[in-house]
């Protein structure tokens, strides 16, 4: 006899629900709708919708975040309100069962197939999103190097230069005040490395990955310096070298498109390399730390600002890898100074910046979303995802912890052991920040 007290629940959303409920062993963190309509889950959660029934298809032949992840790209799963709350909510209950993703047993998974196809979603695997990375060959030759890098930053200029402040900056900035402007954060970032790295008139300055040049023509105008400046990325060399002409710089900067390791010069005053490192492959970060102290003179500096990443996940992560950032590698910041001093260099400071980055990443996607609808003419709607979903899962990283960045500043001692540092600057590094 049925018990009529207990609603029946014949509904898409409340079938997959239950599927949802067992494999996490917790209840559902936010709510669900489905494409027949239907809606289980909290009340006052963040709503995940389901679109079609090729969501459910691409998460049976993806489980986890980059099936998730495609999904969302293609519009084929959305959030409704907040997408900071729906992910925090989701990373909520993965700490709380010990793991990011659900580990499904055999009969977890027997008993999803089969609700999916009575639901009418099992078939061939939906193709990836043109959006996904595709290199080829082994990682970190220069080639495949190459390629990623160009699939990152040649995205176009025109792009980041509505996303990005006037500084063209694409790292951490230095947030002085709560009510910092973007642009400021980031010229007080500039100034702050320039200090550290003692920077005066006619210093030599290597700049290792110097993106849209904003160290390199910070450096060069406030202070002066002579500059080399490094990057892989053809349209990042390009705006580079226009803005060097527009400034009138011709004589105290240098803009080279190659590999890091085709760097041939050495005895720079400086070297800086803010987030590139990342770029580099774990396999190979000891012969980059290596280059580092070959291409700095006896009592010069490095700058290294990086981001880390825990012991236990120390990748990018399976969406950053997949549509942002290929090959990626971050390690945890005392794993990054072994290897520095494992190269000779000696690290002297190491500054955490990681709740700087919240506020970053929080400003690059109010960029982002005020001015959305040039976004998506200029790159179109995938695109206009995969950013809006990177910099909403990078900023609550950051402020969860689970990802850093640190600059960690190092010098090459001189045969004797000098290491060119006078003791008492370090208390003028903060002073009067922009």
């Amino acid at each position: 006899m049925t018990d009529l007290r207990t609603p029946v629940r014949a509904g898409v959303a409340h079938r997959l629900a239950a599927l949802v409920e067992d494999a996490l062993g917790a209840s559902l963190p936010v709510r669900l709708r489905a494409w027949d309509g239907s809606e289980t889950g909290p009340s006052d959660a963040p709503v995940v919708v389901l679109r079609s029934r090729r969501a459910l298809r691409r998460l049976l032949w993806q489980p986890g975040e980059l099936g998730l992840a495609q999904a969302y790209i293609t519009g084929e799963l959305d959030v409704e309100g907040d997408l900071a709350e729906g992910l925090r909510a989701a990373w909520t209950s993965a700490r709380e069962r010990g793991a990011h993703t659900p580990r499904l047993t055999l009969a977890n998974w027997a008993r999803a197939v089969g609700e999916a196809a009575r639901l009418g979603a099992v078939g061939p695997r939906p193709p990836a999103p043109a959006t996904e990375a595709r290199l080829r060959g082994d990682r970190h030759t220069k080639a495949r190097d190459r390629a990623a890098i160009s699939h990152h930053y040649d995205l176009s200029n025109d792009f980041y230069r509505l996303l990005l402040d006037d500084t063209m900056a694409y790292s951490c900035g230095y947030w002085t005040a709560e009510d910092t402007d973007p642009a400021d954060a980031q010229r007080a970032k500039l100034e702050l490395i320039c200090r550290k790295l003692g920077l005066t008139a006619g210093s030599r300055l290597l700049d290792i990955g110097c993106g849209w040049g904003s160290l390199t023509l910070y450096a060069a105008e406030r202070h002066k310096a002579r500059v080399t400046a490094v990057t892989l990325a053809r349209e990042q060399a390009a705006y580079v070298r226009e803005q060097v002409r527009e400034r009138g710089l011709e004589h105290l900067v240098e803009v080279v498109c190659q590999d890091y390791r085709d760097i041939t010069g050495s005895a720079y005053d400086a070297v800086a390399t803010v987030e590139m490192g990342e770029h580099v492959g774990d396999e190979e970060y000891p012969a980059f730390a290596a280059a580092l102290h070959r291409m700095v003179r006896p009592e010069g500096r490095v700058l290294v600002q990086q981001m880390s990443r825990g012991a236990n996940a120390p990748g990018g992560g399976a969406f950053i890898e997949a549509y942002i950032a290929p090959d990626m590698h971050m390690r945890p910041l005392g794993d990054t100074v072994a290897l520095l001093e494992a190269a000779g260099l000696e690290v002297r400071s190491t500054e955490s910046m990681r709740e700087h980055y919240v506020r970053t990443v929080a400003a690059w996607h109010r960029t982002l979303e005020r001015r959305w609808d040039e976004v998506v003419a200029l790159v179109g709607t995938e695109t206009a995802r995969v950013w809006r979903l990177y910099l909403v899962g990078g900023a609550l990283a950051f402020e969860e912890g689970r990802m850093g960045v640190d600059q960690i500043l190092s010098v090459r001692r001189d045969r004797n052991g000098a290491s060119g540092l006078d003791l008492s600057e370090a208390a003028d590094w903060y002073r009067d920040l922009v």
